[in-house]
C-alpha cells in the first residue's frame, strides 16, 4: 500500500509540472515575500455531503459500514471511505478534524464547527431540509450562544485552569480571524437535472448565487471576514450521471461524461465567480479566495489511468447496474450478490457513484489547497489576504 501511494504521488507531481492536473500552473504566482501564514484560529464550515463530516449522519439517517473504513476504520459520519477535502484542509491548517454542529455526542468546536449536511443545497426544497440559509442561522446562533456561555463560564471560574466545557468552546475572538468555507451547488444542480430540465436548471442559477450572496453577506455583518469558496465539480462525470442519463451516448464527451450537465456546471461556476467579484466590492474588509474545484476534478478524472486508478466510471461500493443498493447495503438477486464493496478503494476516483475516494480527496486536496487554481492565487493557509492579484 505504501508502495503504491508512493507511485501516485511521483504520477501525480509529475502531472501537475506538465500543467495536466489542476489547469495552468505556470501562469505567474502572487510574491511570495508579501504574504505571510494567516495562522486561523478556526474553521466554519457550509455544504453538502462533499463536506459532511457527521451533521446528516447524526440528524436524519446513520452513515453505515463500509464507509470511513479507510482511515477511520469504522463509519464516521462521511459519505466516503475515508477522508474529505475539508479534513486535508483542517491537516494543512494544523486544526483538528470538525465536528458537526448537530452531532451532540462528543463534539469539540474550539477550533471550529461544520454545518454542511448530506443532502444540502444553497436553495430550500431539494434534498434536505438543511439549505444554506437555514445553515447560516445554525451558525448565528452557535456564535451567539457559545459567546454567551464562554463569558458566563469566565466570569464564574478564578482558577488559571479553564473549566473542561470552556475548553470545547469556540473564543469569541476567534470568529473574526477564522475562515468560513463553502462548497454547495452540486444538489441544486442535481435536482434541477431531475425534476426540470437543464434549460429550467440553468434559468435558476442566478436565484441560487443570489441566495450564497446573502449568505455571505449575514456572515460578514457577523464579523467573518476571511472566506474559501469552491465551486461545483463536473457532475457530468459522476458514475451516478452517466448511468441514469437518458439521452446518452450521443451527449457524452471524450472522457465518458455528460457533457451538457457539464455545461450547466460550468456555466454555474462562471457565474459563481462573477458573484465573488462583485461580493469583493460589496465587503471590502473581506477577503474572498474562489477555488476552482471543477478543474481539478475533472483533470483527475481525465488522467485517472496515469494515476494509477481504474476506469473513473467504475466505482467501489454499491450498485446502481439494474438494482439501486446503496453504500452499506446489500441485496442477493438471482443468486448474484450486490453491495459488498471492493477490496481496494484507493483504486478508484468515485467511491459510491457520487462521492469521491479518499484517495481522489487526497489528491484533489494537494491539487487546491496549495491556491494554484485559487484566485487570488494564495494557499489556503493564506486565504486572508484580500488586495493580492
Amino acid at each position: 500500500m505504501e508502495f503504491r501511494k508512493l507511485i501516485l504521488m511521483l504520477n501525480i507531481l509529475g502531472l501537475m509540472a506538465n500543467g495536466e492536473i489542476g489547469g495552468a500552473r505556470d501562469v505567474d504566482r502572487v510574491d511570495r515575500q508579501e504574504i505571510k501564514s494567516c495562522k486561523f484560529p478556526a474553521l466554519y464550515n457550509f455544504g453538502d455531503s462533499n463536506s459532511d463530516t457527521g451533521g446528516r449522519s447524526a440528524s436524519l439517517d446513520m452513515v453505515a459500514p463500509p464507509n470511513g473504513e479507510t482511515f477511520f476504520k469504522a463509519p464516521s459520519g462521511r459519505f466516503c471511505d475515508g477522508r474529505l477535502i475539508i479534513d486535508f484542509m483542517a491537516e494543512e491548517l494544523g486544526l483538528p478534524y470538525l465536528s458537526a454542529y448537530l452531532d451532540s455526542i462528543g463534539s469539540n468546536f474550539r477550533h471550529g464547527a461544520n454545518f454542511a449536511t448530506g443532502g444540502s443545497s444553497i436553495r430550500p426544497g431539494g434534498y434536505s431540509p438543511f439549505h444554506l440559509q437555514l445553515q447560516i442561522g445554525q451558525f448565528l446562533q452557535f456564535k451567539s450562544r457559545t459567546t454567551l456561555l464562554y463569558k458566563q463560564l469566565s466570569d464564574n471560574n478564578h482558577s488559571a485552569k479553564s473549566p473542561p466545557l470552556q475548553s470545547r468552546l469556540p473564543r469569541p475572538q476567534d470568529f473574526s480571524d477564522a475562515l468560513y468555507t463553502f462548497d454547495i451547488g452540486q444538489n441544486d444542480l442535481a435536482y434541477g437535472f431531475e425534476h426540470t430540465s437543464e434549460a429550467e436548471t440553468r434559468e435558476s442559477i442566478p436565484s441560487m448565487l443570489d441566495k450564497l450572496g446573502e449568505a455571505i453577506h449575514q456572515l460578514y455583518k457577523a464579523g467573518a471576514r476571511n472566506f474559501w469558496v469552491h465551486n461545483t465539480g463536473p457532475i457530468g462525470c459522476l458514475p451516478y450521471s452517466v448511468i441514469y442519463y437518458l439521452p446518452k451516448p450521443r451527449n457524452l464527451d471524450g472522457k465518458g461524461c455528460v457533457e451538457p450537465q457539464n455545461k450547466v456546471a460550468q456555466e454555474f461556476n462562471e457565474q459563481l465567480r462573477r458573484k465573488v467579484l462583485q461580493l469583493r466590492a460589496q465587503l471590502p474588509a473581506a477577503a474572498l479566495t474562489y477555488v476552482d474545484m471543477y478543474s481539478a476534478k475533472y483533470s483527475l478524472i481525465s488522467n485517472a489511468k496515469k494515476l494509477g486508478f481504474e476506469d473513473p466510471s467504475q466505482f467501489c461500493c454499491g450498485s446502481y447496474y439494474g438494482y439501486h443498493i446503496g453504500c452499506g447495503e446489500k441485496a442477493i438477486v438471482n443468486g448474484t450478490v450486490y453491495g459488498n464493496p471492493c477490496p481496494n478503494p484507493s483504486e478508484h476516483i468515485s467511491w459510491d457513484g457520487i462521492h469521491y475516494s479518499e484517495a481522489a480527496n487526497a489528491l484533489l486536496a494537494k491539487t487546491v489547497l496549495d491556491g494554484s487554481l485559487a484566485d487570488p492565487k494564495v494557499s489556503v493557509g493564506e486565504a486572508c489576504h484580500s488586495s493580492m492579484t
